[in-house]
């Protein structure tokens, strides 16, 4: 059996409108998915200040013995020597 013109238009008729469903359905998931974004609750909690401590330093403990015999860190002198290779990428 031989498919007429007619029989093809036909079929195209019912494949448009679903291929076009189809593209909406994936847009509205892409949207929603991915470029939509959510917008966070609102917390309006605050932090009452009875709650939150006072900070207290104990700056005596700076004076201990202990961190009196610590001494500082020598300063590195700089390279006095020559620097590199006129060409790094040629091998030795």
């Amino acid at each position: 059996m031989a498919i007429t013109f007619l029989e093809k238009r036909k079929r195209l008729q019912y494949l448009f409108p679903i291929l076009g469903v189809l593209i909406l359905i994936t847009v509205f998931v892409l949207w929603k998915g991915f470029l939509v974004k959510e917008r966070p609750e609102l917390i309006k909690e605050v932090i009452k200040p009875s709650l939150v401590k006072k900070i207290e330093i104990d700056f005596e403990t700076l004076k201990s013995p202990d961190l009196e015999e610590l001494q500082l860190f020598e300063k590195t002198p700089p390279y006095e020597g020559e620097i590199g290779r006129e060409n790094p990428f040629i091998p030795y």
